[in-house]
């Protein structure tokens, strides 16, 4: 989220709390999929525990490195154009990926690791032509795939590309096919044939929005069997299906090219159903629908019918869902038998045909129809005797039609009618409980007409769900009665309605979910100088408000106390506009988890509002207009939400804003996500704005408390440097210099190799250790021959010229010594001096171009784990260039010895 958050830089002033965050992603968890759907609009599965969803993507793996390894469900959008090996083999678990990359080539392995992949999406620009190459082997590890879906993208025509075996869903859509026998070059699996397996079964072949396609060469998919074929929105007329070679096909959607039935390919295949919408047919023949007689389903809508032939549904007795809607038949046609025979449909559309009266023998023929769909008409009147052969039907849609006269118990003959939609249009409600007639109606959609005055509306009492249209300038209606036991879903839609009820309670004791449209939150609130929701419903759980900008001022959603979602949507006045802050549309909610705002003019959020919402586990923010985020949420951040979305909003341009930034760099329990928000409107986001320095001095006030603060900070990171610079003063400046001397010198020549020594040895020691250094060692080293070596000695306390500086003194004496030898004690490894002269030594060593002789003499014994670092000598000398003093006296002997062979002669 770098190019989303605020003041990068601000590490050191602010206490540590906690959140995290997923760069360019989106995170969520399959149960709150819908309240982010939009950004999931090619792999939503609400089934999955956890998805993200990542764009734009330019760097794949880069982007991969910030999404947690736990999801199942992977959606990409970007520009990738090519896929690596092993690119998505960190996420073994992953159940779904779709990949709107717009990638050209796969390579191999690409998919490698994706065992458990159920669903694989490609997807590319529609019509855009290019072309996806995928090696033989792409899917050879996807043991689990059962749908390959590919959009957009074309394919190589002779890619002969394996498929799973687990497969059974197979689309490729606005692609460059023309000839559906291509599809065996690209999957040769699928002909009999082409490999040990029998025959391929699927069950769904989608081919559909092919504008290119139209052509099926003979036999190019034979042996394949499938459920399911689509090929919608091609040029294939669907009468060529026949000669595929397909061993089985049980549903074709297509077209015909010709005016008549495909009853060549019905009876070829005894199809179970046919889908040939916004075919031209015109008229069915008697010659066609003989033909007919396998059909479970039959699709018409949109074919220019105007007549059906006699004993339509007799020809085809298997016959239970028809659609006719979109054409111009009379309301006479289906039931004109004079056999009296009868069909076993259960569903039957008839919208938008233009029906303006129906017979009494209209659906005599259909005893067993349980769906009924008349929406789209012209029908003014409907009489209860109309449906006396309906005994089964239990839904029935009139929206969309003037139905200005309604006999009394008009519905008395649907005894089994459990769901009635009426929307749209002119009924006149009466008040007389008998009007509906329907005892078993549970679900009611219902249109309230203008009303000048007052009035009452009579409704079924035991319905479970009930949704309201109420026209524009509708006063007051009262429900009739005054108790709805059962209903547990209320939708109403509309401004300005009032109905004539205070105590909700009572009047919807088992109220669930509540939804209110387009309507504007005054007209359940309360009037007083506190606006507060006056629907207390207990045992509410879903309460979703889209005030549609005609909201005056706040009001406070409380005292629900099973409420578990809400969403607040445009409950900004567009006329008069007003800031709020949550707590003024949210109270206590004490089971509430999903809260969704939108468009509700919130300018801050804080605190106060989360400590009455215990249980809220996700927060989110659509369209919100320069939101400041108050720094009392990081004292609340154990209690925040676990997953916050700000998405489409504009955080302000303020430094109140400031504490999120370490706030959502720390790995914790809350979720954090802000998309498409911008520091400031109209402000472009440029690296060296991106430090502290720069947003404080051009946004943030020049108060005292700001300078009180740059000065505290410079004096804590002064006092931080003081010790640092004492030691570097002290150590590592008189080393550098040294060590530059030694280099400096070497780049001059001044190597070992012929030069003439003003001394033996260098003898480095402490003061603690000079008793041995006098008493054993120089004897040895300077007494004359044949009991000493005759060696000149350079001794710090003895050739040291006074007024020096030390460290020039010990420089000069190593570089003129033919060889260093180092006392090595407790004592030694604590002195500044000798600490300089060891790691001096050890630096001419490793760097002069003719490294001089270094010994290292131990006078006691002493851990590796006890030396600084650039005291591990030992482990970059020869085994022979230290040894340890024996304590011993048998033993010094061979110490002398060593000592003699590796200083020699002088």
């Amino acid at each position: 989220m770098g190019r989303y958050w605020l003041l990068p830089g601000l590490l050191l002033s602010l206490p540590l709390v906690t959140g995290w965050t997923t760069s360019n992603c989106l995170v969520t968890e399959g149960s709150r999929l819908p309240l982010v759907s939009r950004y999931f609009a090619f792999c939503t599965n609400s089934k999955l525990s956890f998805l993200a969803a990542c764009f734009p993507v330019n760097n794949l793996t880069q982007t991969l490195e910030a999404v947690p390894r736990a999801v199942e469900g992977l959606c990409l959008g970007g520009s990738v154009s090519t896929l690596l090996p092993d690119a998505f083999s960190a996420f073994p678990g992953l159940k779904i990926l779709g990949l709107s990359l717009h990638p050209t080539r796969l390579l191999p392995g690409a998919l490698r690791g994706l065992g458990q992949l159920r669903n694989l999406s490609f997807f590319g620009h529609p019509g855009g032509r290019k072309s996806l190459f995928l090696p033989p082997d792409a899917f050879g590890d996807l043991i689990s795939l059962q749908r390959l879906h590919i959009s957009g993208p074309c394919l190589d025509k002779k890619a002969s590309v394996s498929l799973p075996p687990s497969l059974q869903w197979l689309t490729v859509q606005f692609s460059c096919l023309q000839d559906v026998g291509e599809l065996a070059g690209m999957f040769p699996d699928l002909v009999q044939g082409s490999s040990s397996r029998a025959s391929w079964t699927l069950k769904m072949l989608d081919l559909s929005q092919n504008r290119g396609l139209k052509m099926a060469s003979p036999g190019s998919l034979q042996g394949l069997q499938v459920e399911i074929l689509d090929l919608r929105g091609t040029q294939l007329d669907a009468v060529a299906v026949k000669d595929l070679g397909l061993l089985k096909l049980d549903v074709l959607y297509g077209q015909t090219a010709t005016a008549e039935l495909a009853a060549e390919v019905i009876a070829h295949f005894e199809l179970q159903g046919l889908n040939v919408e916004r075919s031209k047919l015109g008229n069915i023949s008697q010659e066609a629908l003989a033909s007919c007689h396998s059909l479970k389903t039959l699709g018409l809508s949109g074919t220019g019918l105007t007549k059906l032939p006699p004993g339509f549904l007799a020809a085809m007795p298997r016959l239970q869902r028809l659609d006719l809607a979109r054409n111009q038949l009379p309301s006479t046609v289906l039931c004109m038998n004079e056999t009296g025979d009868v069909s076993g449909l259960t569903t039957l559309n008839l919208s938008g045909n233009g029906l303006r009266i129906l017979p009494p023998a209209t659906f005599s023929c259909l005893p067993h129809l349980r769906e009924l769909l008349l929406q789209d008409n012209k029908l003014l009147s409907l009489e209860g005797h109309l449906f006396q052969e309906l005994q089964q039907l239990e839904t029935l849609k009139l929206d969309r039609n003037p139905l200005f006269n309604l006999g009394k118990n008009w519905l008395a003959a649907l005894p089994a009618l459990t769901t009635l939609s009426l929307l749209d249009t002119q009924i006149v409600l009466s008040p007389d409980p008998g009007f509906w007639g329907a005892k078993n109606l549970h679900t009611l959609s219902l249109r309230l007409p203008h009303r000048p005055a007052p009035a009452v509306v009579s409704l079924p009492m035991y319905l479970t769900s009930l949704e309201l249209h109420v026209a524009s300038g509708t006063r007051h209606w009262t429900l009739s009665p005054t108790i709805f036991p059962f209903l547990e879903t209320l939708t109403i839609k509309g401004r300005g309605l009032k109905l004539g009820v205070q105590n909700a309670s009572e009047v919807f004791p088992a109220l669930q979910k509540l939804s209110l449209l387009q309507n504007s939150l005054d007209a359940f609130c309360s009037q007083g100088t506190s606006s507060i929701f006056l629907w207390q419903l207990p045992k509410l759980q879903s309460l979703k408000v889209w005030g549609a900008g005609s909201n005056s001022r706040p009001c406070l959603i409380t005292g629900l106390p099973s409420l578990q979602e809400l969403k607040l949507e445009s409950l900004q006045s567009i006329t008069q506009p007003r800031s709020v802050q949550l707590e003024e549309l949210v109270g206590d909610l004490p089971q509430l988890q999903a809260l969704q705002l939108s468009s509700t003019g919130l300018k801050s959020l804080s605190a106060a509002a989360f400590q009455r919402l215990h249980s809220l586990q996700v927060l989110v923010l659509y369209m919100e207009e320069d939101l400041v985020l108050q720094d009392s949420l990081r004292e609340y951040s154990p209690q925040m939400p676990r997953y916050i979305y700000i998405l489409q909003s504009k955080l302000a341009c303020q430094c109140a804003n400031a504490w999120m930034v370490p706030w959502v760099k720390q790995s914790s329990k809350t979720y954090i996500h802000i998309r498409d928000g911008h520091l400031c409107p109209g402000e472009v986001r440029v690296p060296d704005r991106d430090s502290l320095t720069s947003f404080l001095w051009d946004h943030c006030p020049q108060t005292l408390e700001l300078k009180l603060f740059l000065a505290s900070s410079a004096l804590v990171l002064l006092l931080i440097a003081l010790p640092l610079l004492q030691e570097a003063r002290n150590t590592w400046i008189p080393y550098l210099q040294a060590l530059f001397r030694i280099w400096l010198q070497g780049l001059r020549g001044q190597g070992n190799e012929g030069k003439r020594f003003l001394f033996d040895v260098f003898v480095s020691h402490c003061r603690q250790d000079q008793g041995w250094v006098i008493g054993e060692l120089l004897p040895v080293l300077e007494g004359f021959l044949p009991a000493g070596l005759g060696l000149r000695l350079c001794l710090p306390e003895r050739d040291f010229e006074p007024g020096k500086d030390v460290v020039d003194t010990v420089v000069d004496s190593i570089v003129n010594s033919r060889a260093t030898l180092c006392v090595l004690s407790g004592q030694a490894l604590c002195d500044p001096r000798c600490r300089l002269e060891l790691r001096l030594a050890t630096s001419l060593l490793l760097a002069s171009p003719s490294p001089p002789v270094l010994l290292l003499v131990y006078l006691e014994p002493i851990s590796r784990h006890q030396l600084p670092g650039y005291h591990r000598l030992a482990r970059l000398l020869r085994r022979g260039d230290y040894c340890l003093w024996p304590e011993e006296e048998e033993r010094r002997s061979g110490f002398w010895t060593w000592l003699r062979s590796r200083l020699g002669r002088p």
